[in-house]
């Protein structure tokens, strides 16, 4: 039965990876942290080549990502559009993002140049991204019959109780106390 109290954390490794959570969850919003959007538009044919080869070197960027939590990189997804395609990231702060992306020996470094590089022959095939720092207690989550997921799987994944059964009371318990990670 669910009691108006604190939620408490999910198990943070479940036993299937993408095992569905019954019920309504949200994410833990007491820490700081940045979400980063990086993607690329397919603008025409002309771009079909470059565009190809920068969406192939995306899994690469990712993998080591992954491999290496020590970069600050709490975890993302990517999501497929109709002339885009597009990485939702979810980082511990900027200073840990900003330093990643000007590591020289790593993925994403020569694949920017490379881009770089290509000036006006790539200009059927755009770039873009954007950085938000988003600050403790300033957001909400929701995620219902979902396994764990956005936020959810980046950070901490919390049963909703009466006390966070709509955003707005999610958004206005900025206390940690309120969204206690476990």
């Amino acid at each position: 039965m669910a009691t108006d109290t604190a939620p408490q954390a999910t198990d943070l490794a479940p036993k299937a990876p993408n095992a569905i959570y019954p019920g309504r969850y949200t994410a833990g919003n007491d820490r700081d942290l940045v979400v980063f959007l990086i993607g690329m538009r397919f603008n025409g044919f002309a771009g079909l080549r470059y565009a190809l080869q920068a969406f192939v070197s995306m899994p690469r960027m990712l993998a080591s990502l992954e491999k290496h939590p020590e970069t600050g990189c709490l975890g993302g997804h990517v999501a497929f559009g109709w002339k885009t395609a597009y990485v939702m990231q979810y980082w511990r702060s900027f200073d840990d993002l900003d330093r990643f992306a000007k590591a020289p020996n790593d993925e994403h470094h020569p694949m920017w140049r490379w881009y770089m590089r290509l000036g006006e022959k790539a200009r059927d095939t755009g770039i873009w991204h954007e950085t938000f720092r988003v600050a403790a207690g300033s957001y909400e989550s929701i995620y219902a019959n979902m396994p764990r997921f956005g936020l959810a799987k980046a950070t901490t994944h919390v049963p909703i109780v009466p006390a966070t059964s709509t955003a707005r009371k999610r958004i206005e318990a900025s206390c940690p106390h309120a969204m206690n990670a476990g």
